[in-house]
């Protein structure tokens, strides 16, 4: 979901948070792949509810159509090596990037 852009906003706009239940909802995933991606380390969850529920942010739909993509060719070990270089060198990118800013 796009944010609207508010000239001179003064407050921040919450990130909309996802159930499992609104994954398997709006992907063709099972609530039991989602959970077993989840434990694989293939997807993770942003926050947690009161009552012990995982939530995820929207990337977690980019992440999911990777893996749908990769699942073509890959296995999920594979899935899960490729997905974790990729977090390990766009982390790496960002640190640079902000410490060259600083």
């Amino acid at each position: 979901m796009m944010q609207p852009k508010i000239k001179n906003r003064k407050f921040p706009i919450p990130t909309k948070l996802y159930r499992i239940g609104e994954l398997v909802r709006y992907s063709p995933f099972s609530r039991q792949t989602i959970h077993n991606y989840t434990i694989m380390g293939l997807i993770q969850e942003v926050q947690w509810t009161e009552g012990g529920h995982r939530l995820y942010d929207e990337s977690v739909f980019e992440r999911l159509s990777k893996i749908i993509e990769l699942k073509k060719t890959k296995r999920l070990w594979e899935i899960r090596k490729i997905l974790n270089k990729q977090d390990f060198t766009n982390k790496t990118t960002r640190r640079c990037s902000h410490s060259e800013n600083n």
